[in-house]
């Protein structure tokens, strides 16, 4: 299983921002607490220790409802040990969240996973006195239906459709049975494939909601290794949000210590991922999945005739906390308000958007968790490793855009030296006598020498241009090789990992899959990982 790592700012796939944070830039330290090293961890494990959020009977309702959303389900003895695990004051717990996308969505799905799973393995070797559990939040209260209905396979898009509205860990499975005859084809015959087919059958045909379905299939796949999988759409959960969310309701901290941050990072040049409303509630009930607004002091559900005084908010808070959804704001205050968490893993843009919210947890004297970028690879099959060595195509290479590959390509391969950079390098020089020479005759004549200056270069270029595109010509056979198995690795010219589903891999290495991935991903490494699958 021969790996290879290449910096992510080498990629060109990461923002600078992101890149920043992994080079732990200066400027940038006031936006997150500790940086994720294992030396670290132990600061990180002493304070969260005494922050007191997670006390016993707070660990037990936390224990009681795990029980209570794996009763159905087939728990291995490592993930049912975790569970109890948590009901210590030493266990805490590291996390990585993902929407309910149909049959895993993007590949990135297990990377995230793995990640969070090899860093508990990892912290227990180094501090052996605690005990550390994976978690993977369900985002069952996101109600963006179109961004998780899908998933790619070989191209095409497979797609569930349903007019449901509101959380969509609520939405029945519903039409279901004829994506699964649509997979069924898709996937075809075999071992493998069978298996495939019956986690989804498993899943989405004998599941009543997506939360439940989602739940199992990553028991599945993951269980074996002790990950714990929360859905925190709970009540009992909830009740213990419900401080934060009373001060959310009446003092509105976030939208004052958010903006405030977004105006201090906008100045450094990012791009900001979220903007915080006034109040960062939603009001979740019987499909409905609306925002809280407060109006002339009476508090309003956004598309709905529900409303109350301060009050009758309250006190239907305190009733029904479940129906009380915190927003991308909100959400993970929520996360480390009822997890004794240390660290939080994700992608680069969910990592910025954590940045913006230091100050709204150090507001609400919440310990600020660890922010762990998670772990990114390129899967590459025997063959086409084989191919890229033929071809002579380094793995730098691959990362680059189509066009850029391509002219590298024919530079490289071709018998005749396109690179007109010595010439044009040469023409400067002489150019630069030239306006020497103007400076001390006429200066008038400075922009006439100019003037011909980028006229001959340009001129240079042009032609370098047109031989380059006579010689694709020439070694079209090479260049279509190299660019087939660019697309196979780089589909669409995105990461691999951001477009295909787990099973075009599942198909081909079957049961080996998972535990390779789980040997090759380093979390705490800080590096992209190209793997070479046999």
């Amino acid at each position: 299983m021969p790996t290879d790592y290449i910096p992510f700012r080498e990629t060109n796939y990461f923002s600078n921002f992101i890149c920043d944070y992994l080079d732990q830039n200066p400027e940038l330290k006031d936006f997150y607490h500790h940086f994720p090293n294992l030396e670290n961890f132990e600061a990180q494990i002493e304070e969260k220790r005494q922050s007191g959020h997670v006390s016993e009977s707070h660990r037990k309702i936390l224990v009681n409802t795990l029980k209570s959303q794996y009763k159905n389900l087939e728990t291995s003895d490592l993930t049912a040990e975790h569970i109890e695990l948590l009901n210590s004051e030493n266990t805490f717990t590291i996390t990585t969240g993902h929407q309910l996308n149909l049959f895993t969505g993007p590949l990135y799905f297990l990377y995230k996973i793995i990640s969070t799973i090899n860093l508990t393995e990892q912290l227990k070797e180094i501090y052996p006195k605690n005990n550390f559990v994976p978690i993977y939040w369900m985002a069952s209260e996101d109600h963006d239906f179109e961004e998780i209905n899908y998933f790619n396979f070989k191209g095409k898009k497979i797609q569930w459709n349903s007019e449901q509205t509101g959380a969509v860990g609520h939405f029945n499975t519903e039409g279901l049975a004829d994506v699964f005859d649509v997979i069924s084809s898709e996937f075809g015959a075999g071992k493998n494939a069978e298996q495939l087919k019956t986690w989804f059958k498993e899943a989405y045909l004998n599941h009543d909601d997506l939360a439940d379905a989602t739940r199992y299939l990553a028991n599945e796949l993951f269980g074996e290794y002790g990950l714990v999988i929360l859905d925190a759409d709970d009540k009992e959960l909830k009740r213990l949000f419900i401080p934060q969310m009373k001060n959310e309701l009446l003092e509105k901290v976030a939208f004052e210590t958010v903006s405030e941050t977004n105006k201090n990072l906008e100045a450094l040049g990012l791009k900001i991922q979220v903007n915080p409303r006034e109040i960062n509630l939603f009001y979740i009930k019987d499909g409905l999945r609306e925002r809280i607004v407060e109006i002339d002091g009476n508090y309003q559900v956004l598309e709905s005739d529900m409303s109350w005084s301060e009050d009758e908010l309250l006190q239907h808070l305190d009733e029904f906390p479940e129906r009380f959804s915190p927003n991308v704001i909100m959400r993970p205050l929520y996360q480390e308000v009822i997890l004794p968490n240390l660290c939080y893993i994700g992608g680069g843009g969910e990592l910025i958007y954590w940045l913006q919210l230091k100050s709204n947890f150090e507001t609400q004297n919440v310990t600020f968790p660890m922010l762990l970028l998670r772990n990114s690879a390129l899967v590459k099959s025997k063959k086409q490793a084989e191919k890229q060595e033929i071809l002579n195509i380094s793995d730098k290479d691959l990362f680059l855009d189509r066009h850029s590959f391509i002219n590298k390509k024919v530079r490289k391969i071709s018998n005749i030296d396109i690179d007109f950079s010595e010439q044009i390098e040469h023409l400067e020089s002489q150019f630069k006598h030239l306006f020497e020479l103007a400076e001390q005759t006429d200066k008038s004549f400075y922009g006439a020498v100019k003037a011909q200056e980028v006229k001959q270069i340009k001129g240079l270029k042009h032609l370098e241009k047109r031989l380059l595109k006579a010689q694709k010509r020439k070694l079209a056979d090479q260049i279509e090789r190299s660019t087939e198995l660019q697309e196979q690795l780089f589909p669409n010219q995105s990461l691999q990992e951001r477009t295909i589903n787990f099973s075009e891999l599942y198909l081909e290495y079957g049961a080996d899959l998972i535990p390779e991935l789980k040997n090759a991903l380093t979390p705490l490494k800080g590096e992209f990982l190209i793997l070479n699958l046999k």
